[in-house]
């Protein structure tokens, strides 16, 4: 097996691979180089620089491809529609960076209300100044995340625990458990002194609505994607004092090629501060990142795995479709499986999924999970069959 490495990861991860005998290519390619040669590999593995379109995917399913890992969380940057219609599966990787962004808004919200770039600034230039930087403290305000996953939950505890920050936060899925005061969005924007994005996708979560929900007191934080934001609404915004100011780390364009020419029109104003996303740029969280999108699409390639699997379910829990468990004890010999599954066939019953293990010499269990119950006559034609010992439903 071999697996293309598109954009850099840490070397934690390509051991990974290494250690298990696949195959890593970590040459770089154009999108015309990789729709050539990406049927020769088995799995890629992408961070968010390269674009996984539909052509890179129509001419992987033409060979060997199976799986795109994304080393990361986001992963808007893969045709996932294209991919689901070919059958490739795509995980990211969903630990890795959650304590290294949540670090960064906290640094963020800290920057911007101390002012700490622009005297930084100031003083680089060799200007003194102090009174212009007048700023104003974490403690004892109310921190509003909107996208409350993992990096919102991990925002929340530090900003409790360490700042003794108020949290209240907005979900389509909350999680009571967390610490966070879940209410609706516009309660959450029109109460918190401090607004976190952290929801990913390609919507816009922050339109000219939402931000003058806001307090002219408050601070909007975004580490999650620029799409997320309405720069032309949030230019207005800030331009006009309607809220205090912006932290951004993300942006609608952003330059793809190391010491590009940085061009957005929030350059202008003097109440924001930019980071050029650095959500992840940590060496904690790129080792972290690296081992878990290796691993979880190892599992894959060797086991079947769909941990981190973004668009096919996880377990089949999560597909909330109704299934039966049918065990059968039989000799682990070849063409037993052949002959169950045609006996279910015959009888339309689709079979969701199959676990088996051996289970003393020469026999193993088989645990069929079907899609309809079987009925008594499907179990005596199986238990007819000289290879199987016992079938229970």
């Amino acid at each position: 097996m071999k697996v293309l490495i598109n954009d850099k990861i840490e070397n934690h991860g390509i051991r990974v691979f290494e250690e298990a005998g696949i195959k890593t290519d970590t040459q770089r390619r154009d999108l015309n180089s990789l729709i050539a040669d990406i049927a020769q590999f088995d799995a890629l593995i992408v961070r968010s620089t390269t674009k996984v379109t539909r052509e890179v995917l129509e001419a992987g399913t033409k060979g060997k491809l199976k799986i795109v890992g994304r080393a990361g969380v986001g992963y808007d940057n893969i045709d996932i529609v294209a991919a689901t219609e070919n059958g490739i599966v795509v995980k990211c990787a969903q630990l890795g960076n959650i304590n290294a962004v949540a670090e960064l808004a906290l640094s963020l919200m800290l920057s911007i209300s101390r002012n700490i770039p622009q005297t930084h600034l100031s003083l680089k230039q060799g200007i003194w100044k102090k009174e212009d930087f007048n700023g104003t403290e974490l403690s004892n305000k109310t921190l509003g995340i909107i996208g409350c996953g993992k990096i919102g939950q991990r925002l929340a505890q530090i900003a409790r625990h360490s700042f003794g920050m108020k949290t209240i936060g907005y979900d389509i899925c909350p999680c009571f458990d967390t610490g966070i005061n879940f209410m609706s969005k516009e309660e959450v924007l029109t109460k918190a002194d401090y607004v976190s994005i952290h929801t990913g996708g390609k919507d816009i979560i922050m339109s000219e609505k939402e931000l003058l929900l806001m307090k002219p007191t408050a601070y909007l934080i975004n580490t999650s994607r620029g799409c997320n934001v309405d720069e032309k609404a949030l230019y207005q915004t800030l331009k006009k004092r309607r809220i205090a100011g912006t932290a951004l780390d993300v942006y609608t364009k952003e330059p793809t090629v190391e010491g590009t020419k940085f061009k957005n029109k929030l350059r202008k104003l003097d109440n924001v501060i930019f980071t050029s996303h650095l959500g992840a740029s940590t060496i904690e969280a790129q080792r972290a990142t690296s081992t878990e999108i290796a691993q979880v699409v190892l599992d894959y390639l060797l086991g079947g795995d769909f941990t981190n699997a973004v668009n096919v379910g996880e377990t089949i829990e999560l597909e909330e479709n109704p299934v039966h468990a049918l065990f059968i004890h039989h000799r682990d010999i070849p063409g037993v499986f052949a002959s169950i599954d045609k006996v279910l066939t015959d009888n339309k019953v689709n079979i969701r999924t199959i676990y088996s293990r051996q289970i003393g010499t020469g026999f193993a269990i088989a645990v069929y999970l079907l899609h309809q119950k079987v009925d008594p006559e499907i179990l005596k034609t199986l238990k007819k069959n000289e290879n199987i010992s016992s079938v229970r439903a």
